[in-house]
């Protein structure tokens, strides 16, 4: 069996071993892979490995021994999984691998809000401290969590961990599923969905007047959830009072997005998945994916009725 990663540059930059997948097969890897590369490479392939790299029908037809994608993500957005159905090819997915870590992140970035830690840090840094007249000064507001609301849309595994954390930290929490406007009038939102044309660009200008004046917003789901010009208009309006993100409508973002320069829009580059605990669980169960597919089995499988994305 011949297994071919065609873009593991993210998932496996060199500290993780490839023992998992080397045992199963011929399997060769490639940090990045263009569409001319990826076709040449994985032309004789029983099993492609991909993490964004997209696969389309063209690319489906062009590969006569492939029998499995396996996604080295959660997200599938970018594979034609009705193409691959269609010619009996496998798709197989990681679901959930990094449910901690995204969370851990969520509250990272929402912290880093609410305790103003870049202002105070800058400051220290700049000498501000030093030169206080008391043991300490005030330069920015600190917001207490204990006792506000936090309403997450997405309670998947990663919205379950978010609610979990919320939940020590003293907050309400109100799940969009059950009561959305409950969610959305919360003082903090958080989005740890799945992107669907149904839900794309859902946090927009009118989404955003119906939540409270003062909110916080956290995204470390999709980024095209999210209409980016009506965010910051809010941000520099006061209508939000901050919003966390780790994943934008593009990435990289371009050089002109509106959210880059706004002091109360914290960004981190889509990197809540990439402790090497977290990128570890990928390579592992896509090689349980690749077992179980040969074994007859349907771990993971995003081609077979019923199958839904799980974050």
């Amino acid at each position: 069996m011949k297994i071919v990663f065609l873009d593991h540059a993210i998932v496996n930059p060199g500290d993780l071993s490839w023992e998992p997948l080397q045992r199963l097969g011929e399997a060769e890897f490639y940090e990045r892979s263009t569409r001319e590369e990826a076709l040449e490479r994985a032309v004789d392939a029983d099993v492609i490995i991909v993490d964004s790299f997209a696969v389309d029908e063209a690319f489906i037809k062009q590969l006569p021994a492939l029998k499995l994608i396996d996604i080295a993500a959660t997200g599938f957005n970018h594979i034609d999984i009705e193409a691959a159905k269609m010619r009996g090819i496998g798709v197989a997915n990681v679901p959930s691998y990094a449910a901690d870590t995204v969370a851990q992140h969520a509250f990272a970035l929402l912290l880093s809000l609410t305790n103003s830690i870049g202002v105070y840090g800058e400051a220290v840094r700049n000498g501000e401290w030093q030169k206080a007249k008391d043991y300490t000064f005030i330069k920015a507001p600190v917001t207490l969590l204990a006792g506000k609301s936090i309403g997450i849309i997405g309670y998947g595994s990663i919205g379950k961990r978010i609610a979990a954390i919320a939940e020590g930290l003293g907050m309400k929490v109100n799940i969009y599923s059950r009561d959305p406007e409950a969610a959305i009038r919360s003082d903090v939102v958080s989005l740890s969905c799945p992107l669907t044309e149904e839900n794309k660009y859902m946090v927009n200008a009118d989404f955003i007047s119906r939540m409270k004046d003062g909110a916080f917003l956290i995204n470390t789901a999709r980024g095209k959830l999210i209409d980016e010009q009506a965010l910051a208009e809010a941000l520099k309006s006061g209508k939000l009072a901050g919003a966390g993100l780790d994943v934008m409508a593009s990435e990289p973002p371009a050089d002109d997005c509106p959210l880059l320069a706004l002091e109360n829009c914290h960004i981190t580059p889509h990197i809540s998945f990439i402790a090497p605990e977290a990128r570890q669980t990928i390579l592992d169960v896509c090689a349980a994916n690749i077992q179980s597919f040969v074994d007859g089995g349907t771990l993971n499988r995003l081609d077979l009725p019923d199958q839904k994305e799980k974050l």
